[in-house]
């Protein structure tokens, strides 16, 4: 177990760490240096734009990485999505800027924004499964959870990153500071890999692979045995990450230059949260263990429907507590749905397309949460309110939660005789 842990906890962590620190800098730092020339409206649009751009390739990397994830193996992905991921967030850490090369700065982001993003489409269904794979049916929300662990923790080790470097002026911070949390992907990756070249197949797809029921497309596959639940997921997979960037990403923008927090301050908060949303994460996994994964992501889904008007209208008094607060609660809505999606996503779909089906619905899921986020400024811009943003992250709850009541869970070999028995039972 101890093992797994690491595989899956260290290795996604050093993962969204990457995937975070471009969101942090897209706040804090890449209007000014990459965008420079455009209005602060406007170069805050386009930062957030590259930041979006890596969420519309991860359908295409999670199809892809899904793909040789069924066929191939679960290890040999979460290898290669570890390197591209942390490779091209290195690589940014170096990059020069608008000053130094013109428009091939922003170019070069986003391009590498890119590869970053087709990195961690396949990352986080691998690390779920190299867990749920090895647990017992009533235990596949906890060992979920271990991957689940890595989106706080990203955002807690990116946060901290960043305020270690709060006592810079602007001009030390601007020039290189910045740049000292992308250079510093090269040590944890790795690390993540010697933990991750030591890892085993699980035993259910090791056994599928000794008896050659693997299969050629597994996508063609899914499509064809699990539209249902490949549509229900992707839309049930929205809420989360739309309610997690609305904090770690643009509330930066909004509360420093809407709201007059200073930076350092909000990155405190958002660090606190994190601790909330991982003991959320561990509540969240045992109860749908011991009830129902469904049950549990239904009800966080509910709390992701209520909470966005509350949360902008506290962080608008420019309140620190009530601010805190208003993260605190969100990182709690996070944890609930979190914790039960790893049992809940593992029980969708069956052995042979699980990887392809779980990747790409949590892919297209938070494609269109995190492809969204320019929305945020652009809808500020218009009505001058932080209203039509709450409103909007309200709907995109609501259709999780819609979706999540259409989920119909599918049996699988491990229901029955662990590790022993081919899954391939169709949805019921």
């Amino acid at each position: 177990m101890k093992g797994l842990f690491a595989a899956s906890f260290i290795g996604t962590s050093i993962e969204w760490y990457d995937y975070f620190i471009f969101g942090t800098a897209a706040a804090l730092v890449f209007p000014t240096l990459f965008f420079p020339e455009a209005s602060p409206e406007a170069a805050t649009l386009a930062s957030l734009s590259a930041f979006a751009a890596g969420f519309l390739i991860r359908p295409f990397g999670a199809a892809i990485v899904g793909h040789f994830g069924d066929r191939i193996g679960r290890k040999s992905m979460l290898v290669l999505t570890l390197i591209l991921t942390g490779g091209s967030t290195f690589l940014i850490g170096v990059l020069p800027t608008y000053a130094a090369i013109g428009i091939g700065a922003p170019l070069l982001l986003v391009s590498l924004r890119l590869i970053q993003g087709f990195g961690v489409a396949g990352e986080w269904g691998g690390a779920l499964l190299i867990s749920t794979e090895n647990a017992k049916p009533r235990q596949r929300a906890v060992y979920g959870s271990f991957a689940q662990f890595g989106v706080p923790v990203g955002v807690l080790t990116s946060n901290l990153a960043f305020l270690a470097l709060s006592g810079l002026d602007d001009d030390a911070f601007f020039s290189y500071g910045w740049r000292i949390p992308f250079l510093l992907s090269a040590v944890l990756v790795v690390v993540g890999l010697i933990i991750r070249m030591r890892l085993s197949e699980p035993p259910e797809f090791a056994k599928a692979k000794r008896e050659k029921t693997v299969i050629k497309v597994p996508f063609a596959e899914l499509v064809r045995r699990h539209p249902r639940n490949l549509i229900l997921g992707a839309l049930a997979a929205i809420a989360p990450p739309a309610i997690g960037y609305a904090v770690t990403v643009y509330m930066l923008t909004y509360g420093t230059r809407v709201v007059g927090f200073d930076r350092t301050t909000l990155l405190t908060l958002i660090l606190a949260s994190t601790s909330v949303w991982i003991l959320a994460i561990i509540g969240s996994a045992i109860l749908s263990d011991r009830f129902d994964p469904k049950l549990l992501y239904a009800i966080g889904a509910v709390t992701a429907v209520i909470w966005p008007l509350p949360m902008f209208a506290l962080v608008n008094t420019g309140s620190t507590g009530l601010a805190l607060v208003a993260f605190l609660v969100a990182a709690i809505v996070q944890g609930i749905m979190a914790g039960a999606q790893g049992g809940l996503f593992t029980d969708m779909f069956d052995l042979k397309v699980r990887y392809s089906g779980i990747a790409v619905a949590y892919a297209v899921g938070a494609t269109v949460a995190g492809a969204v986020t320019p929305v945020f400024p652009a809808l500020y811009a218009a009505y001058d309110s932080s209203t039509p943003i709450a409103l909007f992250l309200t709907a995109l709850g609501l259709v999780s939660l819609v979706a999540v009541l259409g989920v119909r869970r599918v049996a699988t070999a491990q229901d029955t005789e662990p590790a022993t028995v081919p899954a391939g039972a169709p949805e019921r």
